[in-house]
This record gives structure tokens, C-alpha cells and sequence, in this order.
């Protein structure tokens, strides 16, 4: 078991100057209150970083800040994925992961392969590393759902599989899992909601959005993992209506709003996306000086 990945990671976002361009002071506050929340680990280069709208050679000066400012204090996780699987292979195999505990890889997106395509990309995957593979599930935004059902054949048939990153709707897809899982076999919850429910159940974590702005939501894991059922719950209530808000206008769209007010960055997005409407900061303010 790659105990690292035990807790709260949080998919960080991409901080960007009114221009467009990085801004690297907000990326390196941005490290500090994640730190300063008590997340147990980072995540690069995830959806949340906006990452397929990043250059090459913006997506290391973004790695290199992050690495710097957090300065080996927390595991990090480096997402490398997509919908060729031979580029992602490539990827994989000519980038330098000494400095990452394991690669976060989402299910292809797009081309909508059935079960037996989703497998055998994942099989090509593992079969040319020996580095610990997380696999992401988000049907939401994939198109294809990964079945639990492969989900455990590619958990027993390769120990390099050390995790599923798990955002599917369906929660009894994610027990399911947890109950025919490999031991050392981890499931992280993909969704801020299910999180405590899935830690309860069995779950070993999340990788989190909110996480990023709100040290209760860290804390409400470890009292999960803790099986403090009732604090747990209480924090988890506590945070209900800012965790759900943040996802209004989409994300990273509301999390960076919410870091803006914290004063960490500011809400700039990349086209497609654009930044949050005054109406959803207004809310976000209003629940942020309630907690």
C-alpha cells in the first residue's frame, strides 16, 4: 500500500495574472495554504489545473514553483493522461518521476472506448512502468464510465495499480469495489461530497478540490479514517453548502473564486472557461465568512 496517498490530496489549481499568464506568487501561496490547511499531499497537473489548456513549457514552470515552495514536505502526484494511449505511455516513460510518489491516469475522454478498450489502454499503461498508477474515474467529464468490474480485474492482475481516483455518481460502484478490492488496493473518492462516506465505508482518502481552501475538510478526513463518525459528520455539515457551491459555475471556476477571497490568487481562468460571475462570489463570500 502506498501509504502517501492516505488522507487528503488536493488537485491544485493553475493561479494566472489578469493577462493569462502564470502567476507565479500565486502558485507559491497557493502551496502554502494547502500546506497551511493540512493536506497530506499534492496533486499536478489534474483537471483542476486546467492543464490541457497549459503549454509544455508552462506546465514545468508551474511544476517547478510548486516543487520549490513545497520543498519535499508533502508526496506529490503527477497527472499524466489522455485519449492516445501510446502518448500517454511515451509521457509516462520520458518523464522524470523520482520526485512523485505515483501518476494520477484519467480514463480516456472522447473517444468513449467500451470496457475491453478502457482495459487494454490501462494494460498498456501498466505493463510499461513499474511506477504506482492511480487510475481516474469521471464519467462526467470522460464520457465512458469505468466499471467497477474492470476496475478490480486491472487491481489483481497488476500491482502497480495502487489506486482508483473514483468520481462516479454511482456510490455503490465505489463499494462495490472497496468490498473485492486487492488488500493493499486503495479507493480514493474523485467527489468532495462522497468523500467521508466512502472513508467510512472503506475508502482510504480523496483527492480533493475544497480541500485546497478549507483545513476542516482534511481534518474531517483524518476523523473519518479515525472513525470519529460524529465529529466527522459535524464538520462534513459544516461544509456542505460552500463544498456544493463551489461547483455552480463549474470548476476550477468556483474554488478559484473562493481562493480570490481567501486572498490567495485571483479568479482568473483560461478559455474555454471563464471566471466567476460577481453573483457566484457574492454567494461564495457569504458562506466563507460563515465558516
Amino acid at each position: 500500500m502506498n501509504k502517501d496517498l492516505i488522507g487528503t490530496g488536493v488537485a491544485l489549481v493553475t493561479p494566472f495574472k489578469q493577462d493569462g499568464s502564470v502567476d507565479k506568487k500565486g502558485v507559491e501561496n497557493l502551496v502554502s495554504h494547502a500546506k497551511k490547511n493540512g493536506v497530506e499531499y499534492l496533486v499536478l497537473m489534474g483537471t483542476t489545473a486546467e492543464s490541457v489548456t497549459l503549454s509544455k513549457d508552462e506546465k514545468k514552470e508551474v511544476i517547478d514553483i510548486i516543487k520549490e515552495k513545497n520543498n519535499g514536505d508533502l508526496p506529490l502526484v503527477l497527472g499524466i493522461g489522455g485519449n492516445n494511449t501510446k502518448e500517454v505511455i511515451h509521457e509516462i516513460q520520458n518523464t522524470n518521476l523520482d520526485d512523485y510518489t505515483a501518476v494520477l491516469s484519467v480514463s480516456p475522454a472522447y473517444n468513449r472506448p467500451n470496457q475491453e478498450g478502457i482495459y487494454q489502454h490501462f494494460k498498456a499503461i501498466l505493463e510499461n512502468t513499474d511506477k504506482d498508477i492511480i487510475l481516474y474515474n469521471v464519467p462526467s467529464r470522460t464520457g465512458a464510465n469505468v466499471a467497477g468490474e474492470t476496475t478490480l480485474k486491472l487491481a489483481h492482475e497488476f500491482s502497480n495499480l495502487v489506486a482508483i481516483k473514483e468520481a462516479s455518481p454511482n456510490f455503490l460502484q465505489s463499494t462495490e469495489i472497496i468490498k473485492d478490492k486487492p488488500t493493499d488496493f486503495m479507493v480514493l473518492s474523485g467527489d468532495d461530497e462522497f468523500a467521508l462516506p466512502m472513508v467510512l465505508a472503506g475508502g482510504s482518502g480523496v483527492i480533493s478540490v475544497i480541500g485546497q481552501a478549507l483545513p476542516t475538510y482534511s481534518e474531517m478526513i483524518r476523523l473519518g479514517l479515525d472513525r470519529k463518525v460524529d465529529e466527522a459528520y459535524k464538520l462534513h455539515y459544516k461544509n456542505l453548502e460552500i463544498t456544493r457551491s463551489i461547483y455552480l459555475e463549474g470548476n476550477p471556476t468556483g474554488i478559484k473564486a473562493l481562493l480570490e477571497l481567501q486572498g490567495v490568487c485571483n479568479r482568473q481562468t483560461r478559455l474555454p472557461l471563464v471566471a466567476a460571475t460577481q453573483g457566484l462570489v457574492d454567494i461564495l463570500e457569504n458562506l466563507n465568512n460563515a465558516l
